[in-house]
């Protein structure tokens, strides 16, 4: 079987495509054949050795995937071969095969393929961590999202929306504002050429109860000021690369809170609630309510220009690999 390897933690034209030995099951383990690997713009910082968590040396990168099960390990129920499945893998996506612990399969949707299904769990879960577990969003609160045209931008619009939440979808291009508005944008803002924190106020009528910045930078300080009493701005990454500056006044003035989104490190020190999100996550798409954009697709080899594409934004909305 085919697989992207990283050979060392550097530049992403170091990664490889390389053929392996088929994939054998232990016990407890399926084998997935993958139809669609997500790719994420963490998956690019791993592999150049950007980010908190560094593997060793080589590894598959990919971390979430969607297929069907091939083999199934001694000790296995609940599964057959054909099944379709999605599964968080940690690594070992980017390939035409990945070796999943049973317990991390999850059923995958009927309302939903294959290339949609890939990109749920990482983007969907984040979002709905933040929007349920991190803050509680009420039905008609004001949702500024910033970066709305990317992955997360793209759920952080559809979840809110499903949760009875406007959305104002601040974005950098037209497309990436038009994508927004087809998973349930109610306003946008470009905000490269217009005031964000003024029209955020003027569309919300005073200013919006909640915000999901994944996009730091120099637009994290005026989605701030665009919040009214008690609003809640929720910290999710920075894509745009610098980590905004606060002024805590701005904290202060208002009541405002500031709120930290790490889903991925919740997932290890409290598994059965993050079972439960997924569940919340799967009902959601399965009716309907959810309406997850389908993804650009890619080969195997074209692992490195999409997560490069991710990196300095020139790739919007969500991306899958499909071997």
């Amino acid at each position: 079987m085919r697989a992207v390897v990283c050979p060392e933690l550097g530049p992403l034209e170091g990664l490889v495509v390389e053929e392996r030995e088929s994939l054998v099951p232990g016990e407890g383990q399926v084998v997935v054949d993958v139809r669609a690997a997500g790719v994420n713009f963490v998956d690019g910082l791993i592999c150049q050795g950007k980010y908190q968590i560094k593997p060793p040396t080589p590894f598959v990168p990919g971390s979430e995937v969607a297929g069907q099960v091939s083999a199934i390990g001694a000790g296995v129920s609940g599964f057959e071969v054909g099944d379709r499945v999605i599964a968080f893998t940690g690594f070992g996506g980017f390939a035409e095969q990945a070796v999943v612990p049973a317990l991390s399969l999850i059923p995958m949707p009927d309302t939903v393929d294959f290339a949609q299904a890939a990109t749920l769990l990482q983007s969907y879960c984040t979002v709905l961590f933040t929007l349920t577990r991190r803050t509680t969003l009420s039905p008609g609160e004001w949702v500024l999202v910033l970066g709305a045209g990317g992955g997360i931008g793209l759920a952080a619009t559809d979840v809110a929306t499903a949760l009875g939440g406007r959305v104002i979808a601040a974005a950098s291009t037209p497309d990436k504002l038009e994508a927004a508005r087809a998973v349930g944008a109610e306003a946008t803002i470009a905000y490269e050429e217009e005031d964000l924190k003024v029209r955020a106020r003027e569309i919300s009528g005073g200013g919006v109860d909640v915000v999901v910045d994944s996009v730091g930078g120099r637009h994290s300080e005026a989605a701030l000021r665009a919040t009214r009493q008690f609003g809640r701005f929720c910290v999710l990454g920075f894509a745009s690369g610098p980590i905004a500056s606060i002024p805590l006044n701005l904290v202060l003035l208002n009541n405002r809170t500031v709120v930290g989104v790490d889903w991925g490190g919740w997932t290890f020190q409290d598994p059965m609630d993050n079972r439960a999100l997924i569940g919340e996550l799967m009902e959601l798409v399965g009716s309907a309510r959810l309406h997850p954009a389908h993804p650009a697709e890619y080969r195997l080899s074209e692992a490195a220009a999409v997560m490069g594409g991710l990196i300095d934004r020139s790739v919007g909305g969500k991306a899958v690999l499909v071997p």
